[in-house]
């Protein structure tokens, strides 16, 4: 996976959009959680980071913050990819879910 070749921001901006798919139903599951935990471990955020994305899984991100224009071309796949898992992560696909996942996909292809 391209993980390792993301710097901070690009870091920085798949978790937000991770956390964003994790609200489309308007709530957080242990599972969504859990594997917004794990994805910070993997990608080895420092302690702001972590807090950002903390605060990201206690109240989404804004709308107009979670731009599909700012994915960089060489990462748009690892972003759908992280999206598509963290909808089934709670193993309850919903509607909402299934709908943001379409425009993603849209918008970046």
């Amino acid at each position: 996976m391209a993980l390792a070749k993301m710097d901070k921001t690009e870091r920085l901006l798949l978790l937000k959009f991770v956390c964003s798919f994790a609200w489309a139903d308007l709530r957080i599951a242990d599972s969504e959680r859990n594997f917004v935990h794990k994805m910070v471990r993997k990608l080895k955020l420092d302690a702001a980071e972590t807090r950002q994305v903390e605060e990201w899984l206690e109240l989404p991100p804004r709308a107009d913050e979670v731009d599909p224009n700012e994915i960089p071309r060489e990462h748009r796949r690892v972003f759908l990819e992280l999206a598509r898992e963290m909808i089934g992560a709670d193993g309850d696909v919903s509607e909402e879910e299934r709908e943001n996942l379409e425009l993603l996909e849209s918008l970046l292809s």
